[in-house]
């Protein structure tokens, strides 16, 4: 397999990233604007050993501190920001303003670009310059976790300051410039315990105490729950079922509305949130998509095997969200009516959710 020879190889004479090069070109003039995340799905590699093949072309390595790379992205400018999984691509455009990262973690807080950072999983970083449709060249800084994984990537947009943009990449452009990949691959994530084995009346009774939605995971933690498995044991009072085409309907009765709606998009490095209405949704093949001027985000609506309606109760009130899950259990996406804390969620967010409840 590729992925084998990259990794039994590239320590020895860089045959590794060789193969994978020649692998990708060889993908490349078979098809026809494949994207290197989609490229290397096909590949079976990670996309950060498609982006190391173009160091000292298209690319350069970055080292340093990438939480200091964040605290002076204020200073460049316009950019637009990009978040994915497996499923799911966040890009929000705007300008970075609050930068606040404490050893292993850190928000970005704006307006626009609003980012929960996880540093201790940005452990490979490349400054790209490439060439775009129109001809220009697209810049971009792009963040890889140890296995090799996107976490974050940030583009420079015409209204940005390209001099700040040039001076930052300089100040993190690494001295070893090789072409090298290690992946680190993470441990696999033990299985849920059983049903039997979870403490559900605890469950139910410390859900029904929360007081801060930032409480959740610690709870599902001192319980030895899986999120989705939490939803289902809990009973319908905090979580019910709804159908998978409920994201589209809440996408498009929100903009119906002109609701304003949060969206998290996130992966193990990083976190993205959209605060705001949503207008343009469109159905692609495969698609879910917002395509508006400064959000777009793209959901596989055919990746949702089960969609939840959950409700926490918090000091200022209910807080109601719709979230999703793959046939892995694993959760890439939720949406929450917008609030602030100290203030109650908005009435025709709760009216919304307890639509789709209804229609299912």
């Amino acid at each position: 397999m590729l992925h084998a020879q990259m990794t039994d190889d590239s320590h020895a004479n860089g045959s590794g990233t060789a193969a994978v090069r020649a692998a990708w070109t060889a993908l490349k003039q078979r098809t026809n604007g494949l994207r290197p995340f989609d490229a290397a799905r096909e590949l079976g590699v990670p996309e950060a050993a498609l982006v190391a093949t173009l160091v000292g072309t298209e690319a350069r390595r970055l080292d340093g501190d990438f939480a200091d790379l964040l605290r002076a992205m204020p200073g460049v400018g316009e950019t637009k920001v990009f978040t994915r999984n497996a499923h799911c691509v966040h890009e929000r455009v705007g300008t970075w303003q609050s930068v606040e990262i404490m050893p292993g973690s850190g928000v970005v807080l704006g307006p626009e670009i609003d980012l929960r950072v996880f540093m201790g999983h940005w452990r490979h970083g490349f400054a790209l310059e490439q060439p775009a449709r129109d001809g220009a060249r697209r810049r971009s800084l792009q963040f890889f976790d140890g296995e090799g994984h996107a976490v974050h990537k940030i583009y420079h947009e015409p209204g940005g300051d390209g001099a700040a943009w040039d001076a930052l990449v300089s100040r993190f452009t690494a001295a070893d410039q090789h072409d090298r990949l290690d992946p680190l691959p993470y441990p696999k994530a033990p299985p849920p315990r059983p049903d039997a084995d979870i403490d559900v009346a605890g469950l139910r009774a410390n859900w029904a105490a929360l007081q801060d939605v930032h409480d959740f995971f610690g709870m599902l933690k001192d319980f030895g729950v899986a999120r989705e498995q939490a939803f289902r044991l809990v009973g319908d009072a905090f979580a019910r079922r709804v159908a998978p085409g409920a994201v589209e309907a809440m996408l498009r009765q929100a903009a119906a509305q002109a609701l304003p709606i949060m969206v998290f998009v996130g992966n193990r490095g990083c976190i993205q949130i959209h605060t705001g209405p949503v207008s343009d949704i469109r159905v692609i093949g495969p698609w879910l998509n917002v395509l508006d001027e400064r959000f777009n985000l793209h959901l596989r609506h055919d990746a949702i095997a089960t969609a939840w309606a959950v409700r926490k109760p918090t000091r200022d009130g209910v807080v109601t969200s719709l979230e999703v899950f793959d046939t892995d259990c694993a959760n890439f996406a939720m949406f929450f009516g917008e609030r602030k804390p100290g203030k109650p969620e908005l009435q025709a967010w709760r009216d919304l959710v307890a639509a789709l409840e209804q229609a299912s």
